[in-house]
């Protein structure tokens, strides 16, 4: 079979799979491996042998380590050096003990526990970036410890690649010598000399060329250089391609080099994953299913363990964080594939084990989505069951009360206490309350909606009420109880859109801000002004379009249901802004 033929094979096979895999919340890297099991000699037999695209595929894992050197400037990872330092290798090294002591509790040798420990250690960055991004969770706080220990494995995973080929019986029969290790270190740096002096003036007549395709040749060059270099001084080619990333981290072209490499990393880190699942022995599953599953178990159950202990001593306060970190990390990662690759290589891990735990890291990640879709059904089960208790808030006789203390309403209590006015706070996310607290905050945790929480809170009393609940539900609930119980009380309210806007009018209340006028508003005066038009006539302009969007917003409240008169208003007005902005442009 013709390369441009297998070619066709691997492009139809991802398409598909990875589709299919995306659709039913898998994420793609599992797609690419169920595709080369599909179409590798253990399914349907259309290639036989993986090998020879499986080296070259290896590209693909040196250009997604030289994106990860770019990503790693060193001011980022000060800031994360508690989670990142502190947690991800904390998580490493307990989950390498207790894998080792299960491998060796199963019969293997000192240094092959070691091995797989270290190995089975690593989670798939991947693959638990991509289902933390498609549930929106990357900037919860389990999502935040994830990204740090991930950024720690990514870390840990260069010394391993660099090691284990020591470790097989040709090297340490050859032994290492002072040459040996004196090429390598003058390999690292040169590269790093080559790096700061070298690497930039070539970018910048790249650059300067103006000619697209050579600085992508040029970024090309710079990567496979340097993974180049490494591997004949004798090193891993990752190696290489890591150290470049990093000495460009603070370049002005790292922007430009992670988008000409991104797409050359993630087609080939594709095939490298479709070559990787072509090798793995399926029918190992059907003769062994038993001895699998204990391996696959043992690997979760036990990051799950460590990781559970862990998350909370780092400060993950809820339960239900600590679970889902533990639910979402517990696979084995794409540096398996990689590091077993070079043990069975290099004849540090016998070919039948490393075919095993290929075939059980593989696995472990086709489980991790249902294990994760589990743990968030029995956490919602859990909130839904145990109702916790509001603050039993003390009488006070403020003048305002605030419902919601996010981000609007903290920024109205920022300036309420700037100018020594005092005023009661309700928020109704207990996780919410907790972290403001922290920052010295007093807050309550309450609904405002509730009648028996107003009346603690000291509504009867109270002058103005700052209706700044973030869930528009929620917010037109508590309007609605604030104005039927306390109509003495002035709302000042925050609206997300024209709609809620509409349902806070419908109560009568006048007094509303919808939260991205005024930001987009004074963005578009910026962006004016550096365009050179003359202050004065911005502001009129900003003025003019700020009074007729209110005038809309009001004149739209007549007809809100008719989608038809929406419409129309909203072409009417725009007419007119435009024929008035155009009279005054030819006076």
């Amino acid at each position: 079979m013709t390369l441009l033929q297998e070619s066709v094979i691997y492009l139809f096979a991802a398409i598909i799979m990875v589709a299919i895999s995306r659709r039913l919340g898998f994420g793609s890297v599992l797609g690419y491996l169920v595709a080369g099991i599909l179409i590798g000699p253990f399914g349907l037999r259309f290639v036989h042998d993986p090998e020879h695209i499986l080296h070259f595929a290896e590209l693909g894992v040196v250009f997604l380590l030289f994106i990860v050197g770019l990503e790693l400037r060193p001011s980022r990872l000060w800031v994360l050096r508690k989670m990142v330092f502190g947690l991800g290798s904390a998580q490493v090294l307990l989950s390498a003990a207790v894998i080792c002591l299960l491998a060796i509790a199963f019969g293997q040798s000192m240094q092959t526990a070691i091995v797989v420990g270290l190995v089975l250690a690593l989670s798939s960055t991947a693959f638990v970036l991509q289902m933390l991004a498609e549930k929106r969770q990357l900037t919860t706080s389990h999502g935040r410890a994830a990204f740090s220990i991930l950024l720690f494995q990514d870390l840990a995973a260069i010394p391993l690649i660099a090691i284990l080929p020591m470790l097989g019986p040709t090297v340490t029969g050859a032994g290492l010598g002072l040459g040996q290790a004196g090429l390598m270190a003058l390999a690292i740096v040169g590269l790093i000399v080559g790096g700061r002096f070298l690497v930039q003036p070539v970018l910048q007549v790249a650059a300067g060329s103006r000619i697209p395709e050579i600085f992508t040749a040029t970024a090309l060059l710079v990567v496979i250089g340097a993974a180049l270099l490494m591997q004949l001084s004798g090193m891993s080619m990752v190696l290489g391609a890591f150290i470049a990333g990093m000495l460009l981290a603070d370049s002005e072209y790292r922007h430009q080099l992670e988008a000409d490499i991104a797409p050359f990393k993630g087609l080939l880190l594709g095939l490298f994953f479709i070559a990787v699942g072509m090798t793995v022995n399926i029918d190992l599953l059907l003769q062994s299913p038993l001895r699998i599953a204990i391996i696959v178990g043992g690997l979760m159950l036990a990051k799950a363990i460590v990781l559970l202990p862990l998350a909370r001593a780092f400060g993950l306060c809820g339960g239900r964080s600590a679970m889902s970190l533990a639910a979402i990390m517990s696979q084995g990662g794409e540096f398996a594939f990689v590091l077993f690759g070079i043990a069975a290589r290099e004849n540090v891990l016998p070919k039948t084990l490393t075919d095993e735990l290929i075939l059980a890291v593989a696995v472990s990640m086709l489980l991790t989505p249902l294990i994760y879709i589990v743990n968030e059904f029995i956490g919602r089960k859990m909130e839904a069951s145990v109702d916790p208790e509001y603050d039993a808030v003390e009488p006070e006789h403020n003048e305002i009360i605030i419902a919601g203390f996010g981000r609007v309403g903290q920024i109205v209590a920022r300036l309420l206490r700037a100018k020594g006015k005092t005023f009661t706070a309700l928020e109704i996310d207990s996780t919410q309350v907790n972290v403001v607290r922290r920052y010295g905050n007093i807050v309550h945790y309450g609904d405002a909606s509730r009648l028996d929480i107003l009346r603690a809170a000291g509504a009867d009393h109270a002058k103005i009420f700052v209706l700044a609940i973030d869930d528009i539900e929620g917010s037109v609930r508590t309007a609605e109880a604030v104005t039927r119980n306390y109509p003495h009380l002035k709302i000042v309210a925050r609206a997300r859109n024209r709609r809620h806007a509409h349902s806070l009018m419908d109560l009568g209340i006048t007094h509303i801000f919808r939260e991205t006028l005024f930001s987009s508003i004074a963005m578009s005066a910026r962006v004016l002004k550096s365009l050179g038009i003359d202050e004065d006539e911005v502001e009129r302009l900003t003025m003019s379009f700020r009074e007729r969007d209110t005038r809309l917003l009001f004149e739209q409240h007549a007809f809100r249901h008719s989608e038809e008169k929406l419409i129309q208003s909203s072409k009417d007005t725009a007419a007119e802004l435009e024929s008035l902005f155009r009279g005054d442009v030819k006076h």
